[in-house]
């Protein structure tokens, strides 16, 4: 239960945060997140991780369906990815997810400390 918990208020943190704020504010929310809710370092990753993930991937690919794949495949061809508009929104979902996980779990190990 903790664990969906944390998913839910790091994703809606995040979404609410990034209406205002700079992209890093997610690893805000999963810092947030991991004090708010009392997990295991491990676990606390694991939720600032997949809360994110799964965030910016639908986010990314509801983008990429309103143009159409074009800038997303354009983008992707900068990239080593062969123009593949998945792999960009695979990279962009685990470089989001990681800036929360790392977030959240400073924020589960400053909660341990007290």
């Amino acid at each position: 239960m903790k664990f969906a918990l944390s998913i839910a208020l790091t994703s809606l943190l995040a979404f609410a945060g990034s209406l205002w704020l700079p992209w890093w504010w997610i690893a805000f929310a999963g810092f947030i997140s991991g004090v708010m809710i009392a997990q295991s370092p491990g676990k606390a990753f694991l939720g600032g991780f997949t809360g994110i993930f799964l965030l910016w991937s639908l986010l990314a690919w509801w983008i990429d369906i309103q143009n159409k794949g074009i800038l997303s495949h354009k983008i992707a061809l900068i990239f080593p990815l062969s123009g593949n508009s998945f792999l960009l929104i695979l990279v962009t979902a685990i470089v989001g997810g990681l800036v929360s996980g790392l977030g959240s779990v400073t924020g589960s190990l400053l909660r341990s400390t007290r």
